[in-house]
């Protein structure tokens, strides 16, 4: 039985964070405030992809993609798989993508002017 409107959902309220927590949110933050990174976060909410598609979708270079990919990987925002001789990407968190997608459409709302959701 879902939870009732007034209350929020069980997987959306951990109680009040810690000093732990709001330090390991803090750097969540930090990763997502690049554009290029937020960019390739969001790419990766879509679907897997390798260094190639991801440095033609943003249009930076790829060394400078593969080193936000390097700072991706090292603090568990995404993972990889071998394809042949190709490194995979992908972004399998929920929370992750929901904060992704969510940003982004935050930053909508503040640069086109629409109101705020409830």
């Amino acid at each position: 039985m879902p939870a009732p409107e007034h209350e929020p959902q069980a997987s959306l309220d951990h109680g009040e964070p810690d000093a732990a927590r709001l330090a390991l949110a803090s750097d969540t933050f930090r990763m997502l405030s690049d554009p290029t990174r937020l960019h390739i976060l969001w790419l990766l909410e879509r679907g897997p992809a390798d260094v190639s598609a991801l440095t033609a979708a943003t249009g930076t270079s790829r060394t400078a993609v593969s080193q936000h990919l390097a700072k991706l990987r090292f603090t568990g925002m995404v993972e990889t798989r071998k394809d042949g001789r190709n490194v995979i990407y992908s972004l399998d968190d929920g929370h992750l993508a929901r904060l992704v997608r969510e940003g982004l459409n935050f930053a909508a709302h503040k640069a086109t002017g629409e109101p705020p959701h409830e």
